[in-house]
């Protein structure tokens, strides 16, 4: 009972630490640089929680129906959102879905390996999700538009910056977030592994 509860717990707190992670597109100034933060957020949430689904059950395939949690949870707290009077289109993709699916098949194909979960397995996830979410970036149909239409002060006076930040990290937030991601999803799928030790 406390593993499954443990489970639930971690899938929506998953969904609280990722349910911005669409505001990219609020954030003007720092457009990429936010981006980048949010995908290596999503992507430690995934793994660590999806990890510790699969190994929990041993069953390749729980991995994606964790993401498939995730991905529910959000759509109704977005519902919530939008009743609020935002717009619902900046986060309805289910990005974690396929990178949930590269899980499974490494615990598949590697016929259960748990070294290979984690280091396999996480640097697909890493390398996968901030390409995922650019799609979220794609979908929305105007995001400067959306950004001026639902403003949102995010950052305190003394930090807003002067000039705007778009084209920081050489134009590659994509590239930036896949390379922290591939090295810090390993370490997290370790995590989600290890919790089921106790």
């Amino acid at each position: 009972c406390t593993h499954y509860l443990f489970i639930v717990v971690v899938a929506v707190n998953s969904t609280l630490l990722t349910i911005n992670a669409g505001d990219y597109i609020f954030y003007t100034d720092w457009a990429w640089t936010s981006f980048t933060v949010f995908s290596i957020s999503q992507t430690l949430m995934l793994t660590v929680g999806a990890c510790y689904y699969l190994t929990f059950t041993g069953v390749p395939g729980t991995a994606t129906y964790y993401a498939l949690i995730m991905t529910v949870y959000t759509w109704i707290a977005k519902g919530a959102w939008f009743a609020l009077g935002y717009p619902y289109d900046f986060i309805v993709t289910p990005v974690w879905l396929p990178s949930a699916m590269l899980l499974d098949l490494v615990y598949w194909a590697t016929k259960k390996n748990k070294h290979s979960l984690i280091l396999f397995g996480g640097v697909l996830v890493g390398m996968s999700l901030p390409l995922f979410n650019m799609v979220n970036l794609i979908t929305v149909a105007d995001p400067l538009e959306t950004a001026f239409k639902y403003p949102r002060p995010t950052l305190p006076p003394y930090m807003t910056p002067i000039e705007p930040q778009v084209g920081k990290f050489y134009n590659s937030p994509v590239a930036l977030g896949a390379g922290a991601g591939a090295v810090l999803g390993c370490t997290f799928a370790a995590l989600g592994c290890k919790l089921n030790t106790w």
